[in-house]
């Protein structure tokens, strides 16, 4: 088996996820997983699909994550790896779809408009 490499984003954040065969280390920007994702919610999030398909320890996994914040580096790490079960084997799909983990979430930051405060608040209005 050949590397796989898929792409996944959230917000502003965009992950390159590249598996290959091996013991189930995972490297993000070149640290360790459990260094990056302090928090234990962060560490689910990115290891859902790999557990929900039974592949959490079968696997080595190296990516690069660039932009956005935290969680949405976690969660365009999680689309990226549900792709990558989906290419995989295509018994996965079946089990990652209900879940809602092969849907790219579209909700992005509302630009701010000019005349405006931020993109919906307004200057306080003075009557007089």
């Amino acid at each position: 088996m050949e590397t796989i490499h898929k792409i996944g984003r959230r917000k502003t954040a965009v992950a390159r996820v590249y598996l290959s065969k091996g013991k189930g280390n995972i490297t993000i920007n070149k640290r360790e997983f459990d260094n990056y994702f302090t928090t234990p919610t962060l560490r689910y999030k990115v290891m859902q699909p790999l557990v929900m398909t039974e592949n959490d320890k079968s696997f080595d996994i190296k990516v690069n994550v660039f932009g956005g914040g935290i969680t949405g580096q976690a969660e365009a790490i999680r689309l990226a790896l549900s792709r990558a079960m989906c290419t995989l084997n295509e018994e996965n799909r079946g089990i990652l779809k209900p879940e809602g983990l092969l849907t790219r979430d579209p909700r992005m930051v509302e630009r701010k408009k000019f005349g405006q405060k931020k993109a919906r608040k307004k200057f306080q209005f003075s009557k007089r």
